[in-house]
């Protein structure tokens, strides 16, 4: 374990051993506040750890339970379009599996590519397309880290199929589709989304690929869940922005509140 994540450990406790880990992405970081006795700890004050910038991202690590489940949250994730190294992008997922958790639980807002998929909407990540080009497995072998991940299955099929059954039993509209990584900050051309959708793509955003990958490398089973905000560029005569990235996020926070609880107490509940 690098140094610097020996001390974020350290600072939780010996005592704490989170067995489920969740990635907030733009907007959604309300889950936060519902951890029963939470833990905060702000980037600045672990080691290694860049501040988070962009808007609608905390910047801070929350340890507490929920549902009786002990988990722990990124509240505000790093981006490699911010200007970081993608081993950067990836420490807390390292980070946790140096805790111990078993279960990743990764989120984001992005935009529809599919005309099924009219915002606000949730989507269960059934696979995913690497278009930013950077891996964070690249360079020198870390201990405990696979050097030749298979991704086949990267978004646990039993995990999907949890995340479907909770959907069902509390009534919320749950899609599943392919997720197309892209480097940003921009949007993306009207050109560019007709590209991806007819590479089989249904969803587009700018995060979710590097985690996942060293997630799988650490081998933890890992559930992506999309908040579908907006639709592609040239899908709609309205300008696209970050705002309203956040605001449909908003409305997405109660039903993804309420997936992330089901799935996380029944992953408790085993």
């Amino acid at each position: 374990m690098r140094p610097d994540l020996s001390r974020a450990v350290q600072s939780l406790g010996a005592e704490f051993s989170p067995r489920v880990a969740i990635v907030l992405g733009s907007g959604l970081g309300g889950l936060s506040e519902i951890l029963v006795d939470p833990i905060r700890i702000p980037y600045s004050e672990i080691a290694g750890f860049p501040e988070a910038t962009v808007a609608g991202h905390r910047g801070e690590l929350v340890a507490g339970t929920l549902d009786e489940t002990p988990v722990i949250l990124q509240n505000g994730r790093f981006h490699l379009y911010e200007g970081h190294e993608p081993s950067i992008v990836v420490l807390p997922i390292r980070l946790f599996a140096a805790l111990g958790v078993q279960y990743l639980i990764v989120t984001n807002a992005a935009g529809g590519l599919n005309p099924m998929l009219r915002p606000p909407t949730l989507m269960v990540i059934s696979d995913h397309v690497n278009f930013l080009w950077r891996n964070p497995l690249i360079g020198k072998k870390l201990s405990g880290e696979l050097r030749f991940p298979d991704l086949l299955g990267a978004y646990d099929g039993e995990l999907r199929a949890l995340a479907a059954a909770v959907a069902l039993d509390r009534g919320i509209t749950l899609a599943e589709g392919v997720y197309a990584g892209v480097l940003g900050p921009s949007f993306e051309t009207p050109a560019e989304v007709r590209m991806l959708r007819r590479m089989g793509c249904d969803a587009v955003g700018m995060s979710t690929v590097p985690e996942v990958i060293a997630a799988r490398a650490r081998r933890l089973k890992v559930l992506g869940i999309s908040s579908i905000t907006n639709v592609g560029s040239g899908l709609s005569s309205k300008p696209l922005s970050h705002a309203e990235v956040l605001e449909a996020g908003r409305t997405l926070v109660g039903d993804l509140e309420r997936l992330v609880r089901g799935v996380v107490g029944r992953l408790g509940a085993h």
